[in-house]
């Protein structure tokens, strides 16, 4: 794995591991549909309803001082593939759950120096 593989694999991990805290459970981490892409983390929460609701997660991870911050990553050609590959998932895995599906993002962030900024933002697309 090179350093981007890497990097983007420690994002990941302490994006599932926020996520299993805030209650959800990770059903897949880089789950594939053909050509379509990839999704990043399958997860499962409950609405305000306390229904089963699938949760799509795109996981962006950046150093301190790149370029743009991660939660700037999704264009609105990332969110329409993120919408296929949700659809795609449904299709292969037994339709929509009584909750419905979200679209969140989450971005992590890499200071020099101290503890990673883990930013969730739930229902981008």
């Amino acid at each position: 794995m090179n350093a981007t593989g890497a990097l983007g694999q420690y994002g990941e991990d302490l994006a599932a591991r926020l996520l299993a805290e805030a209650g959800l459970t990770v059903l897949a981490r880089n789950w594939r549909c053909g050509r379509t892409g990839e999704i990043d983390i399958v997860a499962r929460d409950r609405d305000a309803r306390g229904w089963d609701m699938l949760v799509v997660c795109e996981v962006k991870t950046r150093r301190a001082g790149s370029f743009e911050h991660p939660m700037a990553a999704v264009t609105p050609e990332k969110a329409d593939r993120l919408r296929r590959l949700a659809g795609c998932w449904l299709e292969r895995c037994g339709g929509p759950p009584p909750g419905g599906v979200r679209i969140d993002l989450i971005g992590v962030l890499l200071p020099r120096r101290g503890a990673p900024v883990v930013e969730h933002a739930r229902g981008v697309a």
